[in-house]
């Protein structure tokens, strides 16, 4: 699919393409095709194994390979601070006396830890079942997505520019680097280098250490942004933070194709790129992204999930393309990415797919790449018209569904990630908070 097109027959039904038509799940919670079965995982509310509650608004994840069959999941909860009571510490607080306080990073007005942050659960593969499940950052904010580091931590985005004062005693829309292998609370390092934005998720080329980042501003004036490390292990190191820009608009250029401004590029058009680099990245006045789009950045419309796999970086941007139903670019790096000689062989965007039917692909938010290289995508739409689908796409841009949220609420899809032998893939109903597992036979994929 490029625009419009469709994957096959109907890929909404999958009867031709994929792994076959979707069967109801009679537990009402995920319809999956026939052979595919899931396992919940986890759920909000349950008490950890440090006697925390699991909290709610379960978001991004990555998974990451531990020891024999055993594999770790890391998990953000987008919980803002009057989301208190469906944090860690629980209804009426009943245990926030288990917090280690000297752990956490910031605290609300009345001087309780603030209830976002990130969860670690150990899952053995082989059992099919979870070993251990307990709290690792806490103090932070709105955690979004993320995304994994090719030396084993999980970068953690807060999707909120709050002030310090407003609902909290320190400024917020910082990204925290948390170690997965850490039992118990990990001590919080925001990594101020990378900027203070509504953060939404981040991806790293293992070839050159450069950090991808998207941004998820709700006026749809975003911008995408990299950020060159000075040191490539140790991001706290800091380093230099650029946006996107498009060499053929020096003035400030924007990939969104909204259908009330002219059509600036279709399906299968590639853009040369050039990158700005930014001034005032603390943002204390939250207009990092229009300051940079003056400077020469390109405006794109909520960037969502980032994901790198093979020679190229994928990312979403929910809202954008004629009809709103959200885009899927592909940024394919220089030879030269970050280097001297670069402008010579710049990097190119291309618009990868564009959906205008929302049968086919709606809102995709989170995304990521299955070891056989399809592109899988959480959609996020609150309607009462549609469900919620995971849907995956074909190397050449072909949509198919995996599976439809059929939950009460039908709360978005989030945090979609694989385990390293693609045997499972694990994802996330944001609300009431669940982490499913689903199994099945990859192989028998439908050409």
């Amino acid at each position: 699919m490029r625009t419009g097109a469709r994957g096959g027959p109907d890929p909404y039904r999958n009867e031709v393409y994929g792994y076959g038509p979707l069967r109801e799940d009679p537990n009402r919670v995920l319809d999956l095709p026939e052979g595919f079965s899931y396992r919940i995982v986890s759920r909000a509310g349950e008490t950890m194994d440090d006697g925390l509650y699991v909290p709610g608004k379960i978001d991004g994840m990555a998974c990451f390979p531990l020891d024999g069959s055993r594999v770790a999941l890391m998990r953000n909860h987008e919980l803002w601070p009057d989301d208190i009571e469906r944090g860690p510490a629980g209804p009426r607080l009943r245990r926030l006396d288990r917090i280690d306080r000297t752990k956490a990073y910031d605290f609300d007005l009345d001087g309780r830890p603030l209830p976002g942050g990130t969860t670690t659960i150990v899952y053995d593969m082989a059992a099919r079942r979870r070993v251990s499940q307990h709290l690792s950052l806490t103090g932070t904010t709105v955690n979004c997505a993320g995304g994994a580091t090719p030396w084993g931590t999980w970068l953690s985005c807060e999707e909120a520019v709050l002030r310090a004062g407003e609902s909290a005693a320190k400024d917020h829309g910082w990204v925290f680097e948390v170690p997965v292998r850490t039992r118990g609370l990990a001590e919080p390092k925001p990594l101020f280098g990378l900027g203070r934005f509504e953060h939404e998720a981040a991806a790293i080329d293992p070839r050159t250490g450069i950090v991808y980042l998207t941004e998820d501003s709700r006026d749809d004036l975003g911008l995408f942004y990299r950020f060159l490390p000075n040191d490539r292990r140790r991001l706290e190191a800091g380093g230099r933070l650029q946006a996107l820009g498009l060499r053929e608009a020096p003035e400030g250029g924007d990939v969104r194709n909204f259908k009330d401004e002219p059509i600036t590029w279709r399906p299968g058009d590639r853009k040369e790129i050039a990158w700005i680099d930014l001034e005032g990245t603390d943002n204390p006045h939250s207009d990092l992204r229009l300051r940079g789009q003056k400077a020469g950045a390109a405006f794109v419309g909520r960037g969502e999930g980032v994901f790198f796999g093979g020679d190229a970086l994928y990312f979403a941007c929910t809202s954008s393309g004629p009809t709103q139903n959200g885009q899927i670019l592909r940024y394919v790096p220089s030879p030269r990415e970050g280097q001297p000689g670069e402008a010579d062989e710049p990097g190119r965007l291309e618009l990868f797919v564009e959906p205008d039917d929302e049968q086919v692909l709606d809102f995709a938010d989170n995304l990521t790449i299955a070891p056989w290289g399809h592109i899988y995508a959480c959609e996020d739409r609150y309607s009462d018209v549609d469900r919620n689908h995971l849907r995956a796409l074909t190397p050449e841009g072909k949509v198919y569904t995996v599976a439809r949220n059929v939950f009460e609420g039908n709360g978005e899809l989030a945090g979609v990630c694989f385990s390293p032998d693609g045997k499972a893939c694990f994802v996330n109903i944001i609300s009431p908070g669940i982490t499913l597992a689903i199994t099945g036979p990859w192989e028998q994929f439908r050409a």
